[in-house]
């Protein structure tokens, strides 16, 4: 595959590393300790099942999807290489 001045597998070397980042941020992003009874942000019960399936959970679910919305990433490595764009 032609890639300009990129070496042979540059562009599968950033599509990996991207893929590597984002499985990192959301191992870092998993609740950790004992789940809460109470969600941090609105005080509404979290059912104890949702406890039980979720190790640290803080959040109800309505919480908890509102974040996820605010937080989605670009799924784009800022960490890559720049040794292409450099030549």
């Amino acid at each position: 595959m032609a890639s300009g001045w990129a070496q042979d597998g540059a562009v599968q070397d950033q599509i990996d590393a991207t893929v590597d980042s984002e499985v990192e941020r959301a191992k870092n992003s998993m609740p950790k300790g004992e789940s809460l009874t109470h969600c941090e942000e609105c005080d509404a019960v979290i059912p104890e099942p949702r406890r039980k399936a979720i190790q640290g959970v803080r959040l109800c679910i309505k919480c908890q999807s509102e974040q996820e919305k605010k937080g989605r990433s670009a799924l784009y490595n800022r960490a890559g290489s720049k040794d292409s764009q450099l030549r």
